[in-house]
Parts: structure tokens; C-alpha cells; sequence
């Protein structure tokens, strides 16, 4: 099946593209900066080629230059849109509707795209219920409303011509390389990885956590399958206070040096209990435990960096030399 990734450079794209091929797709990706520091000497198994996904030209050429059964979104202004909202809304908004309208001028047979748990906004408004995809939205910043408004022209989309576009709604993405949007639960256990101090306002604050590994698997199955029954679905996550991450690493690295300005933080928290259950019921999605993942972040960390990686013997973890 040939697949065209929209933004292949940034977090998860080279992450799902790898995915895809290991499963024997054939996949093309577009970015507007196709070597990007983070992923520019790692060879992601597919070609990338340049082009800028708020110029509808380059959006439109791509799409009949590869002729794609499947296209996803993942170009989008994480965590920027507050700095430079002009910038961020034609990345979000524009190229998003790029994509939509070149798919259905190529006749491309499915598209999905990142939404964002942060559509749901504090989960204050929910009380301490599991939030679901029907649920109303009330999220206020920038990347919500873009966000929002993505999931809105998506159903007019779907509605006007008919097309197959589903939306997955990721939650707090976490891995060792992750730099824009929440990065508080990656300093933890990255800084602490390479023996450096962390500080954090808050130590009540919570997260949804998915490994930006198993958010790739979900983007795959959703765009590989052959009709969702869904236009949106919440990926789910394991949610943890900064506080427990921070007691998670220590389990693993017994000096990491983690402190908080404050214990609050619950009470200020975006959406952090989500009913996955449309997304598990259909796709099988399970992910691996948060003691598990952590770990992998940190010896992904201290591998980098030349450092002894960690490891769990019972209930004793140690950092051992090779």
C-alpha cells in the first residue's frame, strides 16, 4: 500500500515510517525540512522530499507525484502557537486544509490526521470521569482551537464529498528526543538519565503519557485499516502526577537530583482521564507499563550520552558498566 507522511521529520514521523515499512508499505514522506537535525543522519527507510504544507501547490504536486492509497497529517505547530501565532495558524489551520482538499482532488482513499487530548481542555470540566470522544470540547489555547477547528473541517469533509478521514487524538507523546510542547515529564527522566539536576513548579501536576513508539503503532493501524468505524478516536495513556514520574525514576537512578517548587498542580492539569476504550475495542491497542517505557527512555538517554544503562533485578535497579 503506498502512504504519504506529512511532516516525516518531526517526532513521530520517522517513527511511524519506520513502522509502516517493517510492515512492508510503501511510503513516501514531505517536510519542509527533510533533513532535520534530530533525524538527519538516521535513515528512516523511505525517501522524503521537500515541500511546505501551508503552499498548496507543494501539497498538491506531492500527492499526484506519489499517488497515495493513504495520507497522514503529523505537520503541525506543537507548543509555538503562543510565541508566534501567525506562523503556527497557517501550519495548523491552512495545512491542514491543504491536505484535506489536495486528498480529495487526488481521490486519495484515506486520510488521518493528529488531533489532541488538549481539544478537551482542564479536565476540571469533567470532574474525575473518563472524557470520551463525544464529550463537549473546552480547550483555549492556540493549538486546542486549531486543533478543534481541524476536527471541524474534517466532519465538513466527510459530510460534502463523502471522504474517510479520522482524527486520533494523541495524548501527552513522551520519548527521549521529544523538545516542543510538554516536556516536563521528559526532563524528568532525560535529565536524570545523563545526571542533571530538574527542577519544576509543580509536582501535582498530571500527564497522560504514551511512548511516542506505541503513538506511532496507533496511527498505523487507524491509516492501514480497512474502514474505521470512528472519525475520531482518543489514544488514551497511563496518567501520572509529575511527582510519581519523578518517584518512578528514582527507582531506577536512586541520585537523580528532581525537585519541585511547589506540591499543587493537580487542580490546574489539562484532560488526563480518557476513555480509549473506541480505540482498544477495535484496534486491539494495549501499551506496555509506565515503569517499563520510563526505563527505555532513560537507557535510550544514558546510550547517547556513553553512560552505563540501567537495569531492573527484582525489585533492586542498579546502573551497571558494560
Amino acid at each position: 500500500m503506498s502512504v504519504l507522511v506529512l511532516g516525516a521529520t518531526g517526532f513521530i514521523g520517522p517513527r511511524l515510517i519506520r513502522n509502516l515499512i517493517a510492515r512492508g508499505e510503501s511510503v513516501v514522506g514531505m517536510d519542509l525540512n527533510p533533513a532535520a537535525a534530530a533525524f538527519g543522519d538516521v535513515p528512516i527507510g523511505a525517501p522524503v522530499v521537500r515541500g511546505d504544507v501551508t503552499q498548496f501547490e507543494d501539497v498538491m504536486r506531492t500527492m499526484l507525484e506519489v499517488k497515495p492509497e493513504r495520507v497522514i497529517n503529523l505537520a503541525y505547530g506543537l507548543g509555538a502557537g503562543e510565541g508566534n501565532p501567525h506562523q503556527v495558524m497557517r501550519l495548523d489551520i491552512l495545512g491542514m486544509d491543504n491536505c484535506f482538499e489536495a486528498a480529495r482532488l487526488a481521490g486519495v482513499k484515506r486520510v488521518v490526521y493528529a488531533s489532541s487530548i488538549a481539544v478537551s481542555g482542564q479536565q476540571s470540566h469533567f470532574g474525575e470521569r473518563l472524557v470520551n470522544e463525544d464529550d463537549p470540547v473546552h480547550g483555549t489555547s492556540q493549538y486546542a482551537m486549531h486543533k478543534i477547528f481541524n476536527e471541524f473541517q474534517a466532519r465538513k469533509y466527510i459530510k460534502n464529498y463523502g471522504m474517510s478521514i479520522v482524527g486520533v487524538r494523541p495524548a501527552n507523546v513522551t520519548g527521549p528526543d521529544k523538545v516542543r510542547g510538554s516536556t516536563d515529564h521528559v526532563q524528568i527522566m532525560t535529565e536524570a538519565a545523563r545526571g542533571k539536576a530538574v527542577h519544576l513548579p509543580k509536582k501535582g501536576l498530571m500527564r497522560l503519557l504514551i511512548h511516542v513508539e506505541d503513538m506511532a503503532e496507533v496511527f498505523a493501524r487507524v491509516l492501514l485499516a480497512e474502514a474505521p468505524r470512528h472519525s475520531l478516536y482518543n489514544s488514551g495513556g497511563i496518567p501520572v502526577s509529575l511527582g510519581e514520574l519523578a518517584d518512578i525514576v528514582h527507582g531506577f537512578l536512586p541520585e537523580a537530583q528532581i525537585t519541585f517548587a511547589e506540591e499543587g498542580g493537580r487542580e490546574d492539569s489539562g484532560n488526563y482521564l480518557v476513555d480509549s476504550s473506541r480505540l482498544g475495542k477495535e484496534f486491539g491497542i494495549e501499551y506496555p507499563g509506565l515503569h517499563t517505557r520510563v526505563l527505555e527512555v532513560i537507557n535510550d538517554v544514558r546510550r547517547q550520552e556513553g553512560l552505563p544503562p540501567c537495569t531492573t533485578t527484582g525489585s533492586r535497579r542498579t546502573a551497571t558498566s558494560t
